[in-house]
Protein backbone atom coordinates (compact mmCIF):
# COMPACT_ATOMS: atom_id res chain seq x y z
CA UNK A 1 0.00 0.00 0.00
CA UNK A 2 1.29 3.64 -1.31
CA UNK A 3 1.98 6.40 1.63
CA UNK A 4 -0.16 8.90 1.23
CA UNK A 5 0.95 11.87 0.67
CA UNK A 6 2.09 14.73 3.54
CA UNK A 7 -0.53 17.48 3.56
CA UNK A 8 0.41 20.68 2.50
CA UNK A 9 2.36 23.56 4.96
CA UNK A 10 0.05 25.04 7.39
CA UNK A 11 -0.94 28.30 6.41
CA UNK A 12 -0.03 31.23 8.54
CA UNK A 13 -3.25 31.57 10.05
CA UNK A 14 -3.75 27.89 10.85
CA UNK A 15 -0.10 27.78 12.20
CA UNK A 16 -0.99 30.56 14.59
CA UNK A 17 -4.01 29.01 15.95
CA UNK A 18 -2.26 25.55 16.62
CA UNK A 19 0.29 27.49 18.35
CA UNK A 20 -2.43 28.80 20.59
CA UNK A 21 -4.02 25.79 21.34
CA UNK A 22 -0.53 24.65 22.36
CA UNK A 23 -0.15 27.74 24.64
CA UNK A 24 -3.61 27.03 26.42
CA UNK A 25 -2.90 23.45 26.87
CA UNK A 26 0.52 23.82 28.65
CA UNK A 27 -1.68 26.12 31.06
CA UNK A 28 -4.02 24.27 31.37
CA UNK A 29 -1.37 21.11 32.17
CA UNK A 30 0.23 23.16 34.94
CA UNK A 31 -3.31 23.79 36.79
CA UNK A 32 -3.79 19.72 36.63
CA UNK A 33 -2.86 18.07 40.19
CA UNK A 34 -4.35 14.40 39.52
CA UNK A 35 -1.62 12.22 37.70
CA UNK A 36 -4.18 10.29 36.02
CA UNK A 37 -6.15 12.82 34.55
CA UNK A 38 -2.83 14.80 33.77
CA UNK A 39 -1.63 12.29 31.49
CA UNK A 40 -5.07 12.13 29.59
CA UNK A 41 -5.10 15.74 29.14
CA UNK A 42 -1.61 15.77 27.40
CA UNK A 43 -2.76 13.05 25.43
CA UNK A 44 -5.90 13.90 24.20
CA UNK A 45 -3.92 17.39 23.06
CA UNK A 46 -0.89 15.57 21.70
CA UNK A 47 -3.48 13.70 19.52
CA UNK A 48 -5.89 16.74 19.09
CA UNK A 49 -2.97 18.83 17.65
CA UNK A 50 -1.77 16.13 15.11
CA UNK A 51 -4.96 15.01 14.14
CA UNK A 52 -4.34 12.00 15.25
CA UNK A 53 -6.56 9.14 15.50
CA UNK A 54 -4.60 7.29 18.16
CA UNK A 55 -1.93 7.42 20.87
CA UNK A 56 -0.42 5.47 23.88
CA UNK A 57 1.56 7.48 26.96
CA UNK A 58 4.19 5.42 28.27
CA UNK A 59 5.73 6.71 32.02
CA UNK A 60 9.52 5.16 32.85
CA UNK A 61 9.33 2.67 35.89
CA UNK A 62 12.00 0.25 36.78
CA UNK A 63 13.99 0.47 33.47
CA UNK A 64 10.54 -0.11 31.23
CA UNK A 65 8.18 1.92 29.85
CA UNK A 66 4.61 1.29 31.10
CA UNK A 67 1.28 2.05 29.33
CA UNK A 68 -0.30 5.16 31.36
CA UNK A 69 -3.15 5.35 28.87
CA UNK A 70 -4.29 4.47 25.34
CA UNK A 71 -7.10 5.88 23.22
CA UNK A 72 -8.03 4.55 19.73
CA UNK A 73 -10.59 7.04 18.45
CA UNK A 74 -11.81 4.95 15.44
CA UNK A 75 -12.15 1.85 17.83
CA UNK A 76 -13.77 3.54 20.46
CA UNK A 77 -11.43 2.32 22.78
CA UNK A 78 -9.85 4.09 25.72
CA UNK A 79 -7.88 1.97 28.45
CA UNK A 80 -5.99 3.54 31.00
CA UNK A 81 -5.72 7.17 32.96
CA UNK A 82 -9.46 7.87 34.21
CA UNK A 83 -10.94 4.82 32.51
CA UNK A 84 -10.83 2.56 35.11
CA UNK A 85 -9.93 -0.14 32.60
CA UNK A 86 -6.65 -1.67 32.93
CA UNK A 87 -3.91 -1.15 29.86
CA UNK A 88 -3.53 -5.09 30.11
CA UNK A 89 -0.16 -4.54 28.28
CA UNK A 90 2.98 -5.86 29.37
CA UNK A 91 5.69 -2.60 30.10
CA UNK A 92 8.25 -2.57 27.09
CA UNK A 93 11.82 -2.94 29.25
CA UNK A 94 14.42 -0.36 28.05
CA UNK A 95 17.18 -3.05 27.83
CA UNK A 96 17.80 -6.60 26.51
CA UNK A 97 18.49 -8.99 29.25
CA UNK A 98 22.16 -9.01 28.04
CA UNK A 99 21.90 -5.13 29.64
CA UNK A 100 22.30 -3.87 25.96
CA UNK A 101 19.69 -1.13 25.04
CA UNK A 102 16.19 -2.05 23.58
CA UNK A 103 16.25 -0.81 20.02
CA UNK A 104 13.87 -2.70 18.47
CA UNK A 105 10.95 -1.04 19.69
CA UNK A 106 10.07 2.23 18.47
CA UNK A 107 9.27 4.08 21.62
CA UNK A 108 12.28 2.17 23.71
CA UNK A 109 14.47 3.46 20.80
CA UNK A 110 13.34 7.00 20.92
CA UNK A 111 13.72 7.14 24.73
CA UNK A 112 17.42 5.50 24.21
CA UNK A 113 18.47 7.28 21.51
CA UNK A 114 16.99 10.51 23.08
CA UNK A 115 14.88 11.70 19.28
CA UNK A 116 11.56 11.84 17.87
CA UNK A 117 11.16 9.05 15.17
CA UNK A 118 8.97 9.64 12.27
CA UNK A 119 7.27 6.25 10.69
CA UNK A 120 5.13 6.96 7.69
CA UNK A 121 4.06 3.19 7.33
CA UNK A 122 4.82 0.70 9.61
CA UNK A 123 3.87 -2.61 7.51
CA UNK A 124 7.02 -1.19 5.22
CA UNK A 125 9.18 -0.08 7.99
CA UNK A 126 12.85 -1.72 8.30
CA UNK A 127 15.00 -1.58 11.61
CA UNK A 128 11.92 -1.82 13.90
CA UNK A 129 9.60 -5.02 15.91
CA UNK A 130 6.06 -4.11 15.04
CA UNK A 131 4.97 -7.71 15.67
CA UNK A 132 3.01 -6.79 18.66
CA UNK A 133 1.18 -3.65 16.44
CA UNK A 134 0.28 -6.14 13.94
CA UNK A 135 -0.93 -8.67 16.27
CA UNK A 136 -3.17 -6.21 17.63
CA UNK A 137 -4.42 -5.07 13.97
CA UNK A 138 -5.08 -8.43 13.46
CA UNK A 139 -7.49 -8.42 16.82
CA UNK A 140 -9.08 -5.60 16.07
CA UNK A 141 -9.56 -5.15 12.60
CA UNK A 142 -7.46 -1.92 12.54
CA UNK A 143 -4.28 -0.62 10.70
CA UNK A 144 -1.91 1.20 12.56
CA UNK A 145 0.35 2.72 9.91
CA UNK A 146 2.09 6.09 10.91
CA UNK A 147 3.44 6.30 14.23
CA UNK A 148 5.39 9.65 15.90
CA UNK A 149 7.20 8.46 19.12
CA UNK A 150 8.75 11.98 21.16
CA UNK A 151 10.67 11.45 24.08
CA UNK A 152 9.63 13.53 27.39
CA UNK A 153 12.53 14.63 29.40
CA UNK A 154 12.61 17.21 32.24
CA UNK A 155 14.97 20.26 32.39
CA UNK A 156 17.48 18.02 34.41
CA UNK A 157 17.27 15.51 31.16
CA UNK A 158 15.70 13.02 33.13
CA UNK A 159 13.39 10.74 30.76
CA UNK A 160 9.98 10.77 32.03
CA UNK A 161 8.01 8.50 29.35
CA UNK A 162 7.40 8.43 25.59
CA UNK A 163 4.29 10.11 23.80
CA UNK A 164 3.61 7.91 20.72
CA UNK A 165 0.86 8.94 18.12
CA UNK A 166 -0.32 6.81 15.80
CA UNK A 167 -2.23 7.51 11.94
CA UNK A 168 -2.51 11.43 11.74
CA UNK A 169 -5.79 12.24 9.47
CA UNK A 170 -5.79 14.79 6.79
CA UNK A 171 -9.08 16.94 6.75
CA UNK A 172 -11.00 14.05 5.05
CA UNK A 173 -10.37 11.51 7.66
CA UNK A 174 -7.78 9.65 5.33
CA UNK A 175 -4.59 8.37 6.96
CA UNK A 176 -1.10 10.31 6.02
CA UNK A 177 1.97 10.44 7.64
CA UNK A 178 3.40 13.45 10.43
CA UNK A 179 5.01 16.04 8.78
CA UNK A 180 7.61 18.53 10.22
CA UNK A 181 4.58 20.94 11.87
CA UNK A 182 3.27 17.62 13.95
CA UNK A 183 6.37 16.96 14.75
CA UNK A 184 7.44 20.47 16.48
CA UNK A 185 4.33 21.16 18.28
CA UNK A 186 4.07 17.81 19.68
CA UNK A 187 7.60 18.13 20.66
CA UNK A 188 6.65 21.36 22.41
CA UNK A 189 3.60 19.77 23.95
CA UNK A 190 6.15 16.83 25.07
CA UNK A 191 8.43 19.31 27.00
CA UNK A 192 6.01 21.45 28.47
CA UNK A 193 3.95 17.68 29.47
CA UNK A 194 7.34 16.77 31.33
CA UNK A 195 7.52 19.75 33.35
CA UNK A 196 3.62 19.20 34.45
CA UNK A 197 4.64 15.69 35.06
CA UNK A 198 8.04 16.93 37.11
CA UNK A 199 6.09 18.93 38.79
CA UNK A 200 3.61 16.97 40.12
CA UNK A 201 5.76 13.60 40.61
CA UNK A 202 7.70 16.43 42.68
CA UNK A 203 4.54 17.24 45.03
CA UNK A 204 3.57 13.21 45.06
CA UNK A 205 7.01 12.65 46.55
CA UNK A 206 6.64 15.75 48.80
CA UNK A 207 3.22 14.17 49.86
CA UNK A 208 4.56 10.90 50.36
CA UNK A 209 7.91 12.31 52.48
CA UNK A 210 5.21 14.21 54.48
CA UNK A 211 3.09 11.47 55.30
CA UNK A 212 5.81 9.06 56.22
CA UNK A 213 7.11 11.80 58.30
CA UNK A 214 3.70 11.61 59.94
CA UNK A 215 4.34 7.58 60.18
CA UNK A 216 7.51 8.23 61.85
CA UNK A 217 6.24 10.81 64.84
CA UNK A 218 3.58 7.93 65.25
CA UNK A 219 6.10 5.24 65.57
CA UNK A 220 7.67 7.15 68.19
CA UNK A 221 4.13 7.42 69.94
CA UNK A 222 3.92 3.85 69.09
CA UNK A 223 7.03 2.36 70.71
CA UNK A 224 5.90 4.59 74.28
CA UNK A 225 2.64 3.34 73.82
CA UNK A 226 0.97 1.24 71.44
CA UNK A 227 -2.30 1.85 71.98
CA UNK A 228 -2.04 5.49 71.47
CA UNK A 229 -0.40 4.16 67.56
CA UNK A 230 -3.43 2.08 66.69
CA UNK A 231 -5.89 4.58 67.98
CA UNK A 232 -3.84 7.76 65.70
CA UNK A 233 -4.25 4.95 62.77
CA UNK A 234 -8.44 4.12 63.36
CA UNK A 235 -9.03 7.58 63.97
CA UNK A 236 -8.34 8.75 60.33
CA UNK A 237 -10.45 6.47 58.75
CA UNK A 238 -13.65 6.49 60.81
CA UNK A 239 -13.11 9.90 60.47
CA UNK A 240 -13.45 9.84 56.49
CA UNK A 241 -16.09 7.28 56.94
CA UNK A 242 -18.09 10.19 58.84
CA UNK A 243 -17.19 12.72 56.52
CA UNK A 244 -17.67 10.98 53.56
CA UNK A 245 -21.71 10.40 54.89
CA UNK A 246 -22.01 13.77 55.75
CA UNK A 247 -21.09 14.56 51.44
CA UNK A 248 -23.68 12.53 50.61
CA UNK A 249 -26.28 13.88 53.02
CA UNK A 250 -29.47 15.90 51.19
CA UNK A 251 -31.58 16.60 53.87
CA UNK A 252 -31.28 18.64 56.91
CA UNK A 253 -28.56 21.26 58.43
CA UNK A 254 -26.07 18.74 56.66
CA UNK A 255 -27.51 19.27 53.15
CA UNK A 256 -24.81 21.63 51.69
CA UNK A 257 -21.71 20.39 53.23
CA UNK A 258 -19.45 19.30 50.45
CA UNK A 259 -15.64 18.85 50.44
CA UNK A 260 -13.04 18.53 47.43
CA UNK A 261 -10.20 16.21 46.97
CA UNK A 262 -8.21 18.89 48.99
CA UNK A 263 -10.36 19.43 51.74
CA UNK A 264 -10.10 15.68 52.05
CA UNK A 265 -6.68 15.32 52.50
CA UNK A 266 -6.33 18.18 54.71
CA UNK A 267 -9.13 15.92 57.06
CA UNK A 268 -6.83 12.59 56.53
CA UNK A 269 -3.76 14.46 57.36
CA UNK A 270 -5.53 16.51 60.65
CA UNK A 271 -6.22 12.66 61.36
CA UNK A 272 -3.47 11.08 61.75
CA UNK A 273 -2.08 14.11 63.58
CA UNK A 274 -4.71 14.35 65.84
CA UNK A 275 -2.89 13.28 69.59
CA UNK A 276 1.05 14.39 67.65
CA UNK A 277 1.37 16.08 71.17
CA UNK A 278 0.58 12.70 72.95
CA UNK A 279 4.89 12.35 71.93
CA UNK A 280 5.38 14.13 75.61
CA UNK A 281 2.96 12.81 77.74
CA UNK A 282 4.07 10.65 80.23
CA UNK A 283 3.87 6.77 78.96
CA UNK A 284 2.87 5.81 82.75
CA UNK A 285 -0.08 8.09 82.28
CA UNK A 286 -1.62 7.33 78.75
CA UNK A 287 -1.48 3.74 79.92
CA UNK A 288 -2.42 3.84 83.14
CA UNK A 289 -4.30 0.64 83.33
CA UNK A 290 -5.26 1.12 86.80
CA UNK A 291 -5.97 3.49 89.45
CA UNK A 292 -2.96 2.69 91.52
CA UNK A 293 -0.63 2.24 88.64
CA UNK A 294 3.02 4.20 87.76
CA UNK A 295 5.70 2.25 86.89
CA UNK A 296 3.89 -0.76 88.69
CA UNK A 297 0.78 -1.48 90.11
CA UNK A 298 0.90 -0.39 93.78
CA UNK A 299 -1.99 -2.55 94.89
CA UNK A 300 0.71 -4.78 95.76
CA UNK A 301 2.05 -3.12 98.40
CA UNK A 302 -1.13 -2.71 100.00
CA UNK A 303 -1.46 -6.49 99.48
CA UNK A 304 1.60 -6.52 101.56
CA UNK A 305 -0.07 -4.78 104.21
CA UNK A 306 -2.99 -6.47 104.48
CA UNK A 307 -0.71 -9.81 105.09
CA UNK A 308 1.01 -7.98 107.70
CA UNK A 309 -2.75 -7.54 109.07
CA UNK A 310 -3.09 -11.26 109.00
CA UNK A 311 0.11 -11.65 110.40
CA UNK A 312 -0.44 -9.38 113.03
CA UNK A 313 -4.01 -11.09 113.94
CA UNK A 314 -2.31 -14.54 114.16
CA UNK A 315 -0.53 -13.32 116.64
CA UNK A 316 -2.90 -12.02 118.65
CA UNK A 317 -4.49 -15.22 118.40
CA UNK A 318 -1.19 -17.17 119.38
CA UNK A 319 -1.01 -14.88 122.50
CA UNK A 320 -4.69 -15.32 123.75
CA UNK A 321 -5.87 -11.52 122.55
CA UNK A 322 -8.17 -12.76 119.98
CA UNK A 323 -10.64 -15.85 120.36
CA UNK A 324 -10.75 -18.23 117.29
CA UNK A 325 -13.99 -16.81 116.33
CA UNK A 326 -12.41 -13.40 116.60
CA UNK A 327 -9.66 -14.76 114.87
CA UNK A 328 -11.62 -16.27 111.93
CA UNK A 329 -13.62 -12.70 112.48
CA UNK A 330 -10.96 -10.97 111.55
CA UNK A 331 -9.54 -12.46 108.54
CA UNK A 332 -12.73 -12.70 106.61
CA UNK A 333 -12.81 -8.97 107.42
CA UNK A 334 -9.40 -8.26 106.32
CA UNK A 335 -10.30 -10.23 102.75
CA UNK A 336 -13.21 -8.58 101.90
CA UNK A 337 -11.64 -5.19 102.60
CA UNK A 338 -8.91 -6.23 100.32
CA UNK A 339 -11.50 -7.66 97.41
CA UNK A 340 -13.19 -4.36 97.65
CA UNK A 341 -10.27 -2.08 97.05
CA UNK A 342 -8.78 -3.96 94.00
CA UNK A 343 -12.41 -3.94 92.57
CA UNK A 344 -12.00 -0.05 93.06
CA UNK A 345 -8.65 -0.57 91.97
CA UNK A 346 -10.05 -1.56 88.39
CA UNK A 347 -12.02 1.25 87.80
CA UNK A 348 -15.29 2.09 85.89
CA UNK A 349 -17.98 4.23 84.76
CA UNK A 350 -18.93 5.13 88.54
CA UNK A 351 -18.29 4.67 91.59
CA UNK A 352 -20.74 5.84 94.65
CA UNK A 353 -20.49 7.77 97.72
CA UNK A 354 -20.62 4.87 99.51
CA UNK A 355 -17.78 2.98 97.97
CA UNK A 356 -15.73 6.70 98.28
CA UNK A 357 -16.44 6.44 102.04
CA UNK A 358 -15.68 2.97 102.53
CA UNK A 359 -12.02 3.79 100.71
CA UNK A 360 -11.64 7.18 103.44
CA UNK A 361 -12.69 4.37 106.16
CA UNK A 362 -9.97 1.89 105.07
CA UNK A 363 -7.37 4.78 104.69
CA UNK A 364 -7.93 5.52 108.80
CA UNK A 365 -6.80 2.27 109.82
CA UNK A 366 -3.25 1.69 110.95
CA UNK A 367 -0.22 -1.11 110.53
CA UNK A 368 2.86 -1.06 111.43
CA UNK A 369 5.58 -0.60 109.14
CA UNK A 370 9.30 -0.08 109.13
CA UNK A 371 8.47 3.46 110.30
CA UNK A 372 6.26 2.51 113.17
CA UNK A 373 2.46 2.92 113.35
CA UNK A 374 1.26 4.77 110.09
CA UNK A 375 -2.24 4.88 108.22
CA UNK A 376 -3.28 1.88 106.63
CA UNK A 377 -3.65 4.57 103.01
CA UNK A 378 -1.34 6.95 102.23
CA UNK A 379 -3.17 10.55 100.61
CA UNK A 380 -2.07 9.70 97.26
CA UNK A 381 -3.25 5.95 97.07
CA UNK A 382 -6.46 7.00 98.97
CA UNK A 383 -7.07 10.21 96.48
CA UNK A 384 -6.59 7.15 93.51
CA UNK A 385 -8.53 4.75 94.84
CA UNK A 386 -11.53 7.44 95.13
CA UNK A 387 -11.12 8.57 91.41
CA UNK A 388 -15.12 8.32 90.49
CA UNK A 389 -14.55 7.36 87.04
CA UNK A 390 -11.81 5.79 84.91
CA UNK A 391 -8.22 5.75 86.36
CA UNK A 392 -6.90 9.12 86.05
CA UNK A 393 -6.61 11.68 88.99
CA UNK A 394 -7.41 15.29 88.29
CA UNK A 395 -3.83 16.09 88.06
CA UNK A 396 -2.95 13.04 85.22
CA UNK A 397 -6.28 14.24 83.37
CA UNK A 398 -4.62 17.86 83.35
CA UNK A 399 -1.53 15.81 81.77
CA UNK A 400 -4.03 14.07 79.47
CA UNK A 401 -5.63 16.93 78.79
CA UNK A 402 -2.49 18.51 77.57
CA UNK A 403 -1.50 16.79 74.82
CA UNK A 404 -4.10 18.31 72.85
CA UNK A 405 -2.07 22.13 73.62
CA UNK A 406 0.91 20.52 72.44
CA UNK A 407 -0.54 19.06 69.14
CA UNK A 408 -2.21 22.48 68.33
CA UNK A 409 1.46 24.54 68.84
CA UNK A 410 2.80 21.92 66.79
CA UNK A 411 0.58 21.66 63.92
CA UNK A 412 0.57 25.62 63.99
CA UNK A 413 4.43 26.04 63.89
CA UNK A 414 4.52 24.35 60.59
CA UNK A 415 4.15 26.58 57.37
CA UNK A 416 1.05 24.98 55.86
CA UNK A 417 0.34 25.50 52.40
CA UNK A 418 -2.81 27.96 52.02
CA UNK A 419 -5.69 25.30 51.38
CA UNK A 420 -4.13 22.86 54.42
CA UNK A 421 -3.30 25.34 56.77
CA UNK A 422 -6.98 24.26 58.44
CA UNK A 423 -4.46 21.42 59.20
CA UNK A 424 -3.84 22.82 63.02
CA UNK A 425 -8.11 23.66 63.47
CA UNK A 426 -9.97 20.16 62.29
CA UNK A 427 -6.96 18.17 64.91
CA UNK A 428 -7.00 20.52 68.07
CA UNK A 429 -11.05 20.58 67.77
CA UNK A 430 -11.79 16.60 69.00
CA UNK A 431 -11.70 17.73 72.53
CA UNK A 432 -13.82 20.41 72.19
CA UNK A 433 -17.87 20.19 73.22
CA UNK A 434 -20.79 22.33 71.45
CA UNK A 435 -21.63 23.54 74.33
CA UNK A 436 -18.61 25.17 75.12
CA UNK A 437 -17.53 23.35 77.86
CA UNK A 438 -14.41 21.43 75.94
CA UNK A 439 -10.68 22.04 75.78
CA UNK A 440 -8.76 23.58 74.99
CA UNK A 441 -10.01 26.81 74.29
CA UNK A 442 -13.73 26.12 75.23
CA UNK A 443 -15.12 26.74 71.25
CA UNK A 444 -19.07 26.36 70.64
CA UNK A 445 -20.50 24.18 67.85
CA UNK A 446 -20.89 27.59 65.90
CA UNK A 447 -17.31 28.63 66.16
CA UNK A 448 -16.35 24.86 65.13
CA UNK A 449 -15.95 23.65 60.95
CA UNK A 450 -17.76 20.96 60.51
CA UNK A 451 -15.00 18.39 59.65
CA UNK A 452 -13.59 19.59 63.43
CA UNK A 453 -17.04 18.21 65.20
CA UNK A 454 -16.53 14.66 62.53
CA UNK A 455 -13.26 14.19 63.86
CA UNK A 456 -14.53 14.73 67.52
CA UNK A 457 -16.96 11.82 66.96
CA UNK A 458 -14.60 9.56 65.79
CA UNK A 459 -12.24 10.39 68.31
CA UNK A 460 -15.25 8.97 71.01
CA UNK A 461 -16.03 6.01 69.18
CA UNK A 462 -13.25 4.89 68.62
CA UNK A 463 -12.11 5.33 72.48
CA UNK A 464 -15.16 3.59 73.48
CA UNK A 465 -15.09 0.30 71.27
CA UNK A 466 -11.43 -0.03 71.18
CA UNK A 467 -10.53 -3.46 72.88
CA UNK A 468 -6.44 -3.04 73.25
CA UNK A 469 -6.75 -0.22 75.98
CA UNK A 470 -5.03 -1.36 79.41
CA UNK A 471 -7.59 0.49 81.41
CA UNK A 472 -10.92 -1.28 80.03
CA UNK A 473 -12.61 -3.99 77.56
CA UNK A 474 -14.17 -2.59 74.29
CA UNK A 475 -17.57 -2.06 74.37
CA UNK A 476 -19.83 -3.85 72.52
CA UNK A 477 -21.57 -1.42 69.48
CA UNK A 478 -24.97 -0.90 71.33
CA UNK A 479 -23.61 0.10 74.28
CA UNK A 480 -20.65 2.45 72.63
CA UNK A 481 -23.69 4.32 70.62
CA UNK A 482 -25.69 4.17 73.63
CA UNK A 483 -23.29 6.20 75.59
CA UNK A 484 -22.47 8.41 72.08
CA UNK A 485 -26.01 9.23 71.95
CA UNK A 486 -26.14 10.91 75.47
CA UNK A 487 -23.29 12.99 74.44
CA UNK A 488 -25.17 13.86 71.73
CA UNK A 489 -28.65 15.05 73.84
CA UNK A 490 -25.95 16.70 76.00
CA UNK A 491 -23.83 18.48 73.38
CA UNK A 492 -20.73 16.80 74.13
CA UNK A 493 -21.13 15.88 70.30
CA UNK A 494 -22.80 17.17 67.17
CA UNK A 495 -26.44 15.89 67.12
CA UNK A 496 -26.69 16.48 63.39
CA UNK A 497 -23.52 14.51 62.84
CA UNK A 498 -24.54 11.79 65.23
CA UNK A 499 -27.92 11.71 63.43
CA UNK A 500 -25.79 11.01 60.04
CA UNK A 501 -23.35 8.38 61.46
CA UNK A 502 -26.28 6.13 62.80
CA UNK A 503 -28.49 6.73 59.99
CA UNK A 504 -25.98 5.98 57.38
CA UNK A 505 -24.80 2.64 59.61
CA UNK A 506 -21.14 4.38 59.65
CA UNK A 507 -21.17 2.92 62.75
CA UNK A 508 -21.57 -0.63 61.18
CA UNK A 509 -18.84 -0.10 58.32
CA UNK A 510 -16.11 0.82 60.56
CA UNK A 511 -17.24 -2.15 62.65
CA UNK A 512 -17.13 -4.68 60.37
CA UNK A 513 -13.59 -4.06 59.57
CA UNK A 514 -11.94 -3.04 62.99
CA UNK A 515 -14.16 -4.76 65.66
CA UNK A 516 -14.29 -8.42 66.15
CA UNK A 517 -17.90 -10.43 66.10
CA UNK A 518 -18.40 -10.61 69.79
CA UNK A 519 -18.57 -6.61 69.70
CA UNK A 520 -20.89 -5.93 67.07
CA UNK A 521 -24.14 -6.78 68.72
CA UNK A 522 -28.08 -5.71 67.85
CA UNK A 523 -28.49 -1.85 67.77
CA UNK A 524 -32.08 -0.46 67.32
CA UNK A 525 -31.35 3.01 65.83
CA UNK A 526 -34.78 4.32 66.41
CA UNK A 527 -34.15 4.33 69.97
CA UNK A 528 -30.77 5.30 69.40
CA UNK A 529 -31.89 8.82 67.79
CA UNK A 530 -34.86 9.29 70.25
CA UNK A 531 -32.36 9.19 73.00
CA UNK A 532 -30.10 11.65 71.40
CA UNK A 533 -33.23 13.74 70.43
CA UNK A 534 -32.65 14.23 67.08
CA UNK A 535 -35.15 16.07 64.81
CA UNK A 536 -35.45 12.78 62.19
CA UNK A 537 -36.40 10.38 65.29
CA UNK A 538 -39.90 9.96 64.60
CA UNK A 539 -39.16 9.20 60.87
CA UNK A 540 -36.88 6.06 61.84
CA UNK A 541 -39.67 5.13 64.22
Amino acid sequence: MAVPPHRPQLDRDALRERLEKLNAVGIALSGESDIARLTEAILMAAKELANADAGTLYIVRDGALYFEIAITDRLGRKVGGTSGVPVGLPPVPLAHPDGTPNLNNVVACAANQDRTIVIDDAYIAEGYDFSGTRAFDADLGYRSQSFLSVPMKNRQGELLGVLQLINALDDAGRIRAFDADDTHLVESLASQAAVALTNQQLIQSLKALFESFIGLINLAIDDKSPYTSRHCQRVPVLTMMLAEAAVRTRQGPLAAFDMDDTDRYALKIAGLLHDCGKITTPVHVIDKATKLHTLFDRIALIDTRFEVLRRDARIAQLEGHLDEVAYRTRLTGLDDAQAFLHRCNVGGEAMSDADVARVAEIARWTWHGPQGEVPFLDDDEQENLSIRRGTLTAAERQVINHHIDVTIRMLESLPWPRRLAVVPEYAGGHHERMDGRGYPRGLTRDQMSVPARVMGIADVFEALTARDRPYKPGMQLSQALTILARMAREQHVDIDLFEVFVRERVWLDYAREFLPPEQIDEVDEAALLALAGCEGAKQTA
